[in-house]
């Protein structure tokens, strides 16, 4: 293997100038750069973004932006190891505190980049789309796929507050990154007829089975379903084993969206978990309790509503500080779009 490449101070000024002059770089003097041995290079660092200090700055945003000059009153999660302007929690996810207030619509648009909302406090807002009309409690899951018209509004009391996951920084830097605005949709579905017929997992409507299958038949994952299923699913995993659920679409048995993974994970009262090291790069947003997380030998204490950022390959370990009461973190990752590429590893 070689390990002492030539570099830009071995070539002749001339040549080298040459070279720039036409538009041309030498690989030589960058190719470790590029293609290191072991591990890739990593910028990503293990970060906390703690719901507490995220809060106040999000509800001073709305006193300061309406709603009419915001589009999407959004406080974007930052990775400081790639650069707040880059607007990245990791190299190909973006996460995003959104609030909407009573009374408010965002405008109906639809966009390139995949999304979803994970609620995280308040009630009474609502996504539409597709004309269904997606209720928001705290916990839910709900997609907006790329090309997929969708808008947000608000008619209870207080304030609602969810976490965006996009793949943006993925879309934008293959620079086809754009949305289209439209009046605001038509409810067709007010009773959010996809989750009603996809309520049970393993049971599927009798006419989904003559028909082709959908992209996105389900577009609400309540909470509530999940949490009771992650419950009755650690009654029996075995001690050591992860009690962890992915979110699929349930015609298929496949991810939800084309580039980014949803999972659920529940750390039993006490219990200490080490995730598999794999090539993806991920964020944990927690639903319920507080513990530790070691991301590359980094530890970061979290509580309820917390988000963090963990860079492709690394060593994760969770740990729920509870000894009476589990706790529940809801978890990102790109590991759809490294599995279509053929890269994605599980790395013991």
């Amino acid at each position: 293997m070689s390990h002492a490449l030539g570099t830009v101070a071995d070539l002749p000024p001339d040549y080298y100038n040459g070279l720039v002059s036409r538009n041309l770089m030498p690989l030589w003097p960058s190719l470790r750069a590029a293609l290191p041995y072991g591990i890739p290079s990593r910028n990503t660092q293990p970060t906390l973004w703690r719901y507490a200090d995220v809060r106040p700055e999000l509800m001073r945003a709305g006193e300061l932006t309406p709603i009419e000059k915001a589009e999407r009153r959004v406080l974007v999660l930052c990775n400081p190891g790639l650069g707040l302007d880059t607007l990245r929690a990791t190299p190909t996810i973006y996460i995003g505190l959104q609030l909407i207030l009573p009374g408010e619509t965002a405008p109906n648009h639809k966009h390139t980049p995949s999304a979803v909302r994970f609620v995280v406090e308040g009630h009474g807002g609502y996504t539409v789309v597709r004309g269904e009309r997606l209720p928001m409690e705290r916990g839910d899951l709900i997609l907006t796929p790329p090309g997929l018209w969708h808008q947000h509004g608000h008619d209870g009391d207080g304030p609602v507050i969810w976490l965006d996951a996009l793949d943006l920084p993925l879309v934008y830097g293959i620079e086809a990154s754009y949305c289209t605005e439209a009046p605001l949709q038509t409810i067709t579905d007010p009773l959010n007829s996809g989750t009603v017929r996809f309520r049970q997992g393993g049971v599927v409507p009798y006419g989904s089975l003559q028909r082709q299958r959908q992209d996105y038949p389900l577009l609400r994952f309540p909470w509530t379903a999940v949490r009771a299923t992650l419950a009755e699913l650690a009654r029996v995993t075995p001690k050591g084993e992860a009690v962890h659920l992915a979110y699929v679409n349930p015609e298929t048995g496949q991810e939800c969206l084309p580039t980014l993974g949803f999972s659920a994970l529940m750390l039993r009262p006490g219990e200490e978990l080490r995730l598999p090291r794999r090539s993806a790069s991920a964020c944990f947003h927690v639903v319920e309790g507080g513990g530790m997380a070691l991301i590359d030998g980094k530890a970061l204490s979290f509580g309820e509503k917390d988000t963090l950022a963990a860079p492709t390959h690394a060593e994760i370990t969770l740990s729920n500080a509870s000894a009476s009461q589990p706790a529940c973190l809801f978890m990102v990752d790109d590991a759809p779009l490294h599995r279509k590429l053929g890269i994605y590893e599980v790395l013991g």
